[in-house]
C-alpha cells in the first residue's frame, strides 16, 4: 500500500525537514507486521513528494499466533488483501515512521505552524461506499479526487479505487486526519481495540472530530469490533461537539473567516453591542456559552455590577486559553474571583448555570446541525430560562459583499447553515411564541440598504 504526500508551498523541499526523512535518500523502517520505505519521486523546490510505501508480509501477520484462522479457514488467514489495501496498517506506519510530523514536533516552530499547499494520495483503497471518502474529508476543507484502479475482473474480491485529498493545512493537520481517517474507510482494524484506541481517537479528534458530522459512523468504524466502547465514545463526543467557541473549529476556516471580517471589525462590534445589552438590562450573572478564549468575558470582566460571570464550552484547550487571557487581564483580585470556567454543552442540561440572569452564544447557533437544534433551543430557553438570551449569527444575505467568498458558499466551513435576515426572524419569532419570550432583532456592523449588516443580534426577554 502507499502513501504519498505533496508539498508544493515553495521552498517544497522543506517537506523533508518537516518528515525528518532527507529527499536524497531511500529509507527502510522496520514496523511489526512488514518494512515501511520512505523515498521521494520527486524532491524540487516547486514541487515535492514523498512516498511512504508499506510492505506487509502476510505469513508473518498469522504465523505463530491462535486462533488466526478461525474465521474463513487457513486458506483466508493467508490469502486476503490486507498486505494490498490501505488500512489500520498504514496508520501504525504513519505513527511509527512519521511520528514527529504527525506530532507537530520540529526544529523551526514555524515552519512547522505554517500552512501549506498540500495533497495527499492513498492507494489502493477498498471502496464499500462511493461517497464515505467525501463524506469523511470534505468537512474538513479538502478537495477529494477519486480514481478507480484497473484490477481485472478474474483477479478481485472486491473494488479498489485511490483517494486523493487537498488543501491548505499544516502536515501536522493533515497526518492526523489521515491517521484517524485510513482506517475508517478500510473499516477494520487488524489489532486489538480497547481503551488506548479510545484515547487516541479522542486525541487525534479532538481539534476536529466533535464537529464533524459523520462523527458517529468515523467512531463506530474506528472502534470495529468494541461496540460498547464506540457507544461510549459517541457519548463523550455529544458533550464535546463545538460550535464555533464551544470548541476547536478547523484552523483554516477560522483564518477564513477572520481574513472575511476583520477589516470589518466585526468581532470588536459583536463585543461591544453583547455587553451594552447587558449593562442596559441590569443583570447580575451572565453566562457565555461556548466562550472559546474568553472575548466577551475579558470585554465585561471589569463590570463591577456583574457578581457572576460563567464562561463554557466543551474544548478544555479553550478553557485553558481562557484563564490564561483573564489572568492576563487588568482587575482586581475580587473581579477575577466572580469568573468561572467550566466545561459544558449547549445541547445538555446543567444545574450550575440554575437562576443565571442571562446568556450569551455569539457565533455560535450556525455550528450546530439543523436537526440538532431543538435540543439547544430546549436547554437554554425551556431548562436553563435565563430572563435574557443574546443571539448573534451572520446575515448570509450579506455573503455576496465578501469579494473573496465564492457563490453560495459559507464563511467556515464548519457552518451547518446561514440564515438570512427572513430565515433569522422567522426563528426568532417561533422561539420566543414558543418559550414565552419578547424578541428583537437588531443589526451589528454597517448596514448595507440592499443586504442588510453582517452580523444579525436577537435579544430575547422573558415575559
Amino acid at each position: 500500500m502507499l502513501l504519498t504526500l505533496t508539498s508544493s508551498t515553495a521552498p517544497a523541499r522543506d517537506l523533508g525537514y518537516l518528515l525528518r526523512k532527507h529527499p536524497d535518500r531511500l529509507q527502510e523502517f522496520g514496523v511489526p507486521f512488514g518494512k515501511a520505505y520512505v523515498f521521494y519521486p520527486q524532491a524540487d523546490d516547486d514541487c515535492c513528494t514523498a512516498a511512504v510505501l508499506l510492505d506487509v508480509d502476510p505469513v508473518g501477520l498469522v504465523r505463530g499466533r491462535a486462533g488466526a484462522a478461525e474465521s474463513g479457514g487457513p486458506i483466508d488467514a493467508y490469502v486476503n488483501d490486507r498486505p494490498y489495501a490501505a488500512s489500520s496498517f498504514l496508520s501504525v506506519a504513519i505513527a511509527r515512521v512519521l511520528g514527529t510530523a504527525l506530532g507537530g514536533r520540529c526544529d523551526r516552530p514555524e515552519l512547522a505552524n505554517r500552512e501549506l499547499d498540500l495533497s495527499a494520495t492513498i492507494s489502493p483503497v477498498r471502496e464499500s461506499d462511493d461517497d464515505l471518502a467525501r463524506r469523511l474529508f470534505e468537512p474538513l476543507g479538502y478537495e477529494v479526487g477519486l480514481r478507480a484502479l484497473d484490477v481485472p475482473e478474474t483477479a478481485r474480491a472486491g473494488t479498489f479505487g485511490s483517494v486523493t485529498i487537498h488543501a491548505q493545512v499544516t502536515l501536522k493537520q493533515l497526518l492526523t486526519h489521515l491517521y484517524v481517517l485510513i482506517p475508517v474507510i478500510d473499516g477494520d482494524k487488524h489489532y486489538w481495540v480497547g481503551d488506548e484506541e479510545v484515547e487516541k481517537l479522542m486525541r487525534f479528534g479532538e481539534s476536529w472530530l466533535p464537529s464533524h458530522p459523520e462523527r458517529e459512523l468515523i467512531t463506530r468504524r474506528y472502534l470495529k469490533r468494541a461496540p460498547g466502547l464506540a457507544r461510549a465514545a459517541v457519548a463523550r463526543l455529544d458533550m464535546l461537539e463545538a460550535p464555533s467557541g464551544e470548541g476547536s473549529p478547523a484552523k483554516a476556516g477560522v483564518a477564513r473567516e477572520d481574513a472575511l471580517e476583520r477589516p470589518l471589525r466585526l468581532q470588536e462590534r459583536r463585543l461591544t453591542a453583547v455587553a451594552e445589552v447587558l449593562r442596559a438590562d441590569g443583570v447580575g450573572s451572565v453566562v457565555d456559552i461556548g466562550c472559546g478564549e474568553g472575548d466577551l468575558l475579558v470585554e465585561i470582566a471589569r463590570d463591577a455590577n456583574l457578581t457572576r460571570l460563567v464562561g463554557v464550552d466543551v474544548s478544555m484547550r479553550e478553557l485553558e486559553r481562557a484563564n490564561a487571557r483573564l489572568a492576563r487581564a487588568l482587575m482586581t483580585g475580587s473581579l477575577r474571583d466572580r469568573i468561572e470556567l467550566f466545561q459544558s454543552s449547549a445541547l445538555y442540561y446543567d444545574r450550575r448555570l440554575t437562576g443565571i440572569d442571562a446568556a450569551t452564544l455569539l457565533e455560535v447557533v450556525e455550528h450546530i446541525d439543523a436537526a440538532r437544534l431543538p435540543s439547544l433551543e430546549r436547554v437554554i430557553f425551556g431548562e436553563t430560562r435565563p430572563r435574557l438570551v443574546v443571539v448573534t449569527t451572520p446575515n448570509s444575505d450579506y455573503n455576496v459583499r465578501f469579494p473573496r467568498l465564492l457563490s453560495g458558499a459559507m464563511r467556515h466551513p464548519d457552518h451547518r447553515f446561514e440564515w438570512t435576515r427572513a430565515q433569522f426572524a422567522e426563528w426568532t419569532g417561533t422561539i420566543a411564541q414558543h418559550y414565552g419570550y419578547a424578541a428583537t432583532i437588531a443589526p451589528i456592523g454597517d448596514v448595507d440598504n440592499a443586504v442588510g449588516a453582517p452580523t444579525q443580534m436577537a435579544v430575547f426577554r422573558c415575559v
